[in-house]
């Protein structure tokens, strides 16, 4: 079966969805389409914009967001996933792959989503750090022992797990950790604890915007990061969609259940490679490829 995979925060870069603006009159009407939604010319900084210029959380999310869908839309009818997932940010690109969501709708949310996190971020000081080479119980119990916020928030594969909470927890998180023999644990260059229970106003926030916008039936199921697993109903795809803001990110369970229900080649839709990667970390056995 094929599955169709979607990145998230961290695969912008400068020039992002040039090609397809340039040699796709969908992709150009598409771009055209989304700086009126959007209410600025997204594609003047995803085009020659700076890192730092495409760094600002307005613009990430919706970058990746159009980058991923524009480019799903252009494959036209080679386009048929039978499966599809998305790292964070990426579900919602995925939601749009397999008609859940309109890409309006779609749109709308990231924006939305993207402005609630930067809220939630200035609100408190936070941030994120991953942590690799040990068995995620390991990390677990460690963050459960830390008094203070810090839980484990992407389960990215077998020994990278990015942890996510308050700096001075993750401060002496990062320390137990490397006392327990972490090859590294590091913190990430990140404005904010994402996937963490420090986004709970931004949760409250998505939450309404979600319940007002209208999720069709799939026309294949989408894995969902907050379980794990396949979901087909549009109700229960939004709930799981209002979790994912303060609830881990199981991509490693997420691409083993695809696998076990029949996913055997995986397509990374959208900038970047990471999930490539990633991908050969899970299950090196399964073909990975990008568009």
């Amino acid at each position: 079966m094929k599955a169709y995979i979607f990145p998230g925060q961290g695969a912008q870069f400068t020039g992002m969805g040039l090609d397809l603006y340039e040699n796709s009159p969908l992709a150009q009407e598409l771009f055209e389409q989304a700086n009126e939604i959007l209410g600025f010319p997204i594609t003047d900084i995803m085009f020659e914009g700076t890192a730092e210029e495409l760094k600002q959380t307005k613009v990430t999310q919706p970058a990746i967001f159009l980058h991923s869908v524009i480019l799903a839309k252009t494959l036209g009818d080679d386009f048929k996933p039978e499966m599809v997932a998305g790292h964070s940010l990426g579900e919602l690109s995925a939601l749009v792959a397999n008609g859940v969501l309109t890409f309006e709708d779609g749109l709308k949310l990231v924006s939305k989503r993207a402005l609630a996190m930067q809220k939630a971020c200035e609100a408190q000081e936070s941030t994120m750090a991953a942590v690799l080479g040990l068995d995620d119980t390991v990390v677990e119990e460690v963050c459960a022992s830390i008094d203070g916020i810090v839980v484990a928030a992407n389960y990215n594969c077998p020994g990278q797990l990015v942890i996510s909470g308050e700096i001075s927890a993750i401060d002496k998180a990062c320390e137990l950790l490397t006392e327990k023999g972490a090859r590294r644990a590091l913190k990430l260059p990140v404005g904010g604890a994402f996937h963490s229970p420090l986004m709970e106003p931004a949760r409250e926030e998505l939450a309404e915007a979600i319940k007002n916008t209208i999720f069709s039936i799939p026309t294949c199921p989408v894995y969902q990061n907050v379980v794990a697993k396949a979901v087909l109903n549009p109700e229960e795809i939004k709930e799981n969609l209002i979790a994912q803001l303060t609830a881990p990110v199981r991509w490693t369970q997420s691409i083993q259940q695809m696998i076990k229900d029949g996913g055997t080649e995986f397509i990374e839709v959208g900038p970047g490679k990471v999930l490539q990667g990633l991908m050969r970390k899970i299950d090196r056995n399964v073909a990975a490829s990008g568009v």
